[in-house]
């Protein structure tokens, strides 16, 4: 599991022997960060909010849990509460966030899931480590040069 930021960039990742659940990403955030991200984008926020707000309810006193625009189409049953546009249309700092950074960041992991899954633990980490790092430090020089040039063409 990979944690994004909405420019896609990774603050990190947690190592899941299984198939992800709520206990995973609550154990990441919780063991990782000192206080919790004021907004929580996440495939299935209608799951983790209550989750982590009933076990951890002083840590995530803060948090706003949405479920991210491309997802939401598939969560029929869940409360409109629980989707990233009814926030936008109360909170317009919503709109400017990219709810699908971590689509796009997890589409980059697909590149090596292949090669990792041939790796012992030690050794699928390191390189999961080394290959996060490049594509920050890639995504992070992208954003500078186009910042420099929105700047010169001011």
């Amino acid at each position: 599991m990979v944690a994004w930021c909405t420019h896609s960039i990774s603050y990190g990742f947690h190592c899941i022997p299984e198939s992800e659940g709520r206990n995973d990403v609550f154990s990441a955030m919780i063991t990782r960060w000192p206080r919790a991200p004021k907004r929580i984008i996440y495939d299935f926020s209608c799951a983790l909010g209550p989750y982590c707000l009933l076990r951890e309810p002083h840590f995530f006193a803060g948090s706003t849990f949405m479920i991210d625009k491309f997802h939401a189409r598939d969560h029929t049953k869940c409360a409109p509460a629980c989707f990233a546009s009814t926030y936008a249309e109360f909170d317009p700092g919503v709109n400017a966030i990219n709810t699908s950074a971590a689509e796009c960041g997890n589409s980059l992991i697909t590149r090596i899931r292949k090669s990792v899954s041939y790796m012992s633990q030690r050794r699928a980490i390191i390189y999961t480590k080394v290959f996060l790092s490049v594509m920050n430090r890639s995504k992070i020089l992208g954003l500078l040069r186009s910042n420099d040039r929105v700047a010169g063409s001011v």
